[in-house]
């Protein structure tokens, strides 16, 4: 593959890091990981989507909340990076350096995944206790907060009450940090439902910059997220989806969970990218042109 002879200063599952001093340049591979593993096989376009749609939301939430954002323009590339544009055109955030909050801030707006897992054996969700009643997929009465431990690379993330948020960073900002994921997801759950695409759950990232709290990271990406269909929507069955569920879906089937996950065959590549396209597509009302950006 196509990439950067810089060794980056660090490297997430799909995001590799820059450090600049006080500004960071996080590029977005195509690499895709599930179930904390780093897959070999990399999705087309991938690094692309993840960045030019946070870009989009990054946007759309100004006004909501302060981001990290500075520019995703190749022509503002450090001189160092300038002979890699034609690779980092489209997958590229100059962003400022913030002090990262140790906690995924997720938002779950309906009953999925691990979620609906919990409720059926306990009546609950990450300790927060839901009507009875619920089946897969349903909305939920409203949407709730549950937060989750930062896992290293190989590691699980660890699902955590509110009441330990508070004791890991204080009440102050474990609240502030509450209130926000609420506000920015109930606000893009809005846009999404307009364009016809259900935020079932996503995660946001937050850090601190001076006095205040901003959004950072990547934000309500096909990777944070799940995206549903609204035009196909029904309760008491699993959703299709534009996220990486469709890859989960394909190892769940195909994986016993042990040892290495298989390689992908082509034609789930193939239907991953475009999935992830059409995430972009329907939500930004936008067409995916890797002219454009």
């Amino acid at each position: 593959m196509a990439g950067i002879d810089i060794t980056p200063d660090a490297q997430g599952k799909v995001r590799d890091l820059y450090d600049l001093g006080d500004k960071l340049l996080l590029v977005a591979t195509d690499r895709i990981s599930a179930f904390d593993y780093i897959l070999e096989d990399e999705i087309p376009y991938k690094g692309q989507v993840l960045t030019q749609l946070s870009k989009f939301w990054f946007e759309l939430l100004d006004g909501v909340v302060e981001n990290h954002l500075i520019s995703t323009d190749v022509a503002d590339l450090p001189e160092e990076f300038k002979p890699y544009a034609d690779y980092l055109r489209g997958r590229f955030m100059l962003v400022k350096k913030a002090d990262m909050f140790p906690a995924e801030c997720i938002v779950r707006g309906y009953l999925a995944g691990s979620g609906l897992k919990e409720y059926n054996r306990e009546g609950t969700v990450c300790g927060i206790e839901l009507p009875e009643g619920l089946v897969n997929s349903s909305k939920l009465p409203e949407p709730i907060f549950t937060p989750s431990t930062k896992a290293e690379i190989g590691d699980h993330d660890e699902n955590i009450s509110f009441d330990r948020l508070v004791e890991i960073l204080g009440e102050e900002d474990a609240t502030a940090l509450r209130d926000l994921a609420l506000k920015v997801y109930t606000t893009a759950a809005d846009h999404a439902a307009a364009r016809g695409v259900i935020i079932a759950d996503t995660k946001f990232e937050f850090g601190r910059l001076g006095d205040s709290i901003i959004l950072a990271d990547e934000v309500l990406t096909p990777d944070s997220s799940r995206f549903w269909p609204g035009d196909t929507y029904e309760e008491g069955k699993d959703q299709p989806s534009f996220d990486k569920q469709f890859v989960r879906d394909w190892l769940t089937a195909h994986w016993d969970k042990t040892g290495n996950p298989p390689r992908l065959p082509q034609d789930i590549i193939d239907a991953t990218s475009a999935k992830y396209i059409q995430a972009y597509e329907t939500i930004t009302g936008k067409t995916f042109d890797l002219e454009t950006f």
